[in-house]
């Protein structure tokens, strides 16, 4: 098959549209978080978004639309236990995804089962988005972008030292209620391109794969965002023409990255050692 036929499709274009946005979106909060040691964040919330999907099909209504309320009021939930409660970030984490996954099983099981809806955001398919996905999920990824870009200076204050941001006048707690906030938003967005199960590796593989060779924060957030594009779109061709999994496919070739971002670093490191 030609190029110019592969892409004539309206399903590929609305899934390398949308994978392109989500692809950013990921790469930029996916390195704030690994940097601030909160990159289960994703895993845990993603559990809870199964829970709101469980809820959402079991109501009749748009996923989405109730998702990303709920993501969000349990991200905030997270936060406040880290805060009040001064419980680690993992054992908060734990603690909510436990209860989000438990519910979705809880309502999969009164609404008589798994069925297929559920699983396909569970393991996700982006060639199957709607047009109406495509729009919310640019428009959403848009919003949460600019805000990243607005708040940027402060949330990269407090990625390396919050007590000294604070002392500098930076309101951390906003900060962080910001950052969670737009992660919620992020895993909604993300489980409808790889599911809910590989969600976090999404907002993970990127910001890894860069902080191998990169110098520098900026260099380090644009080549995280260019590994996330990339994988997301070279994901989307192989699974197309292999008919493989699409959302398993973007995250075995984002890792595939990373190995030889990998070897390539150790690699170099052995010429020097040798010189």
């Amino acid at each position: 098959m030609e190029m110019i036929d592969f892409l004539s499709y309206g399903f590929i274009q609305r899934a390398l549209i949308t994978g392109f946005f989500i692809a950013l979106l990921c790469s930029f909060l996916g390195f704030f978080l690994v940097l601030r040691r909160l990159s289960l964040i994703g895993d845990g919330l993603a559990h809870v978004a199964f829970g709101s999907v469980a809820l959402a099909l079991f109501l009749k209504t748009f996923a989405l639309y109730l998702s990303i309320p709920l993501v969000m009021i349990s991200a905030l939930g997270i936060l406040r236990l880290i805060e009040k409660a001064k419980l680690h970030g993992d054992a908060a984490i734990g603690i909510v995804s436990s209860i989000g996954i438990a519910f979705g099983v809880l309502l999969a099981s009164l609404a008589g089962g798994f069925n297929i809806d559920l699983f396909s955001y569970l393991f996700g398919n982006i060639l199957a988005i709607s047009r109406e996905e495509m729009i919310f999920s640019i428009l959403l990824s848009g919003v949460v972008l600019l805000v990243i870009v607005f708040f940027y200076h402060d949330l990269l204050s407090i990625t390396f030292d919050e007590e000294s941001a604070k002392a500098a006048g930076i309101k951390t707690k906003r900060i962080n209620t910001i950052l969670f906030l737009l992660t919620a938003v992020t895993v909604v967005l993300t489980m409808k391109a790889v599911g809910i199960l590989l969600t976090s590796a999404l907002l993970i593989l990127p910001a890894v794969t860069s902080l191998q060779i990169s110098k520098g924060f900026k260099a380090s957030l644009l080549f995280s965002s260019l590994v996330g594009v990339l994988s997301v779109i070279g994901g989307i061709f192989i699974s197309f023409g292999l008919n493989f999994p699409t959302g398993a496919t973007i995250v075995l070739f984002n890792f595939c990255i990373f190995m030889a971002v990998f070897v390539y670093r150790r690699q170099n490191m052995k010429r020097r050692r040798i010189l």
